[in-house]
């Protein structure tokens, strides 16, 4: 797995040390070189970062695409932001190639700029909560847009826990909860998980929750885990009450709740970002598991304070 790094003048050099040692500890964990990455710069030359440090790029121009698995555009907020002719093409290519594109702090503007975003930067996709009491000076949880398409970080600080989140979803959520620890972060996982002694639930949680757009057969499920289909459902049941088909409908319910609370998106975009099929099938489940309709519960939150 490798990931192309875009750096734009005056980028914060604290995102590029964090996706350096995040990919560093993966590979730790791993035991082996499983993730890669390299830098480009915008202008093809040598940057500075905000704090004045210049950065020389690993490779430049717009070619070689092949192999790409993320490309990240690092960028502090500027006035302008230089735009090279080729940049657009070349992440365009990067798309039909199979790569996620994605952008930390300006980078998000700038991808959305381009005209490249298949949708826009505003739908929270995915948001996970990192416990990390000594290194997160925002709090105790980062939000980030994670789907199928891109990885969007609004600032520095959030992105150790997004990548995080790209390796669970992209490989393997065992080794991105084994790098979590490894950052001393306490734990990685969906705000709506179950905390269970289980590891193996731990687990399928942690797959469940990098799939909440485009469900994970629960077959395939209980294969990544090294169960059967009756295992893994035996083991949730005593441990959760629960099959993993309810676990996961709940926590995809969770998902389209806190957006149908918290975001104006109407409601088929919240069915497709729980992975509900259609909105009728969503608003179905959604009314029997909350008691109402969608729309009803929106009409009832609080209004925002002044």
């Amino acid at each position: 797995m490798h990931v192309c790094l875009i750096l734009f003048p005056g980028f914060p050099m604290l995102a590029l040390s964090l996706a350096r040692e995040v990919l560093r500890r993966a590979n730790a964990c791993a035991g082996h070189q499983l993730l890669s990455c390299h830098t480009r710069t915008v202008t093809g030359a040598p940057v500075d970062c905000a704090d004045g440090t210049s950065v020389a790029p690993d490779r430049s121009g717009w070619s070689g695409v092949q192999g790409i698995d993320l490309v990240l555009l690092i960028a502090n907020p500027a006035p302008s932001h230089f735009l090279p002719l080729g940049l657009r093409s070349f992440l365009e290519e990067a798309t039909r190639a199979g790569a996620m594109l994605g952008g930390v702090s300006a980078g998000v503007g700038i991808l959305d700029r381009l005209g490249v975003l298949s949708e826009p930067p505003t739908e929270p996709r995915c948001r996970m909560q990192i416990t990390n009491l000594n290194q997160h000076p925002a709090g105790n949880s980062s939000s980030f847009t994670l789907d199928r398409r891109r990885l969007l970080v609004p600032d520095s600080f959030g992105l150790a826990e997004a990548l995080i989140g790209w390796i669970a979803r992209a490989h393997d959520p065992g080794l991105a909860l084994k790098t979590a620890a490894s950052l001393g972060l306490d734990h990685v996982a969906h705000p709506h998980a179950t905390a269970v002694r289980d590891p193996d639930l731990t687990r399928m949680q942690a797959i469940m929750a990098a799939h909440l757009d485009v469900p994970r057969p629960l077959p395939c499920i209980a294969e990544d885990l090294g169960l059967s289909p009756k295992q893994l459902r035996n083991r949730c049941r005593a441990a959760l009450g629960r099959t993993p088909a309810q676990v996961y409908t709940e926590m995809r319910l969770a998902r389209a709740d806190a957006l149908v609370q918290s975001t104006a998106l109407p409601v088929g975009a919240v069915a497709r970002a729980a992975g509900f099929a259609s909105p009728s099938a969503f608003t179905r489940s959604y009314r029997a598991h909350f008691g109402q309709a969608p729309q009803d519960r929106r009409r009832q939150r609080a209004p925002p304070q002044a």
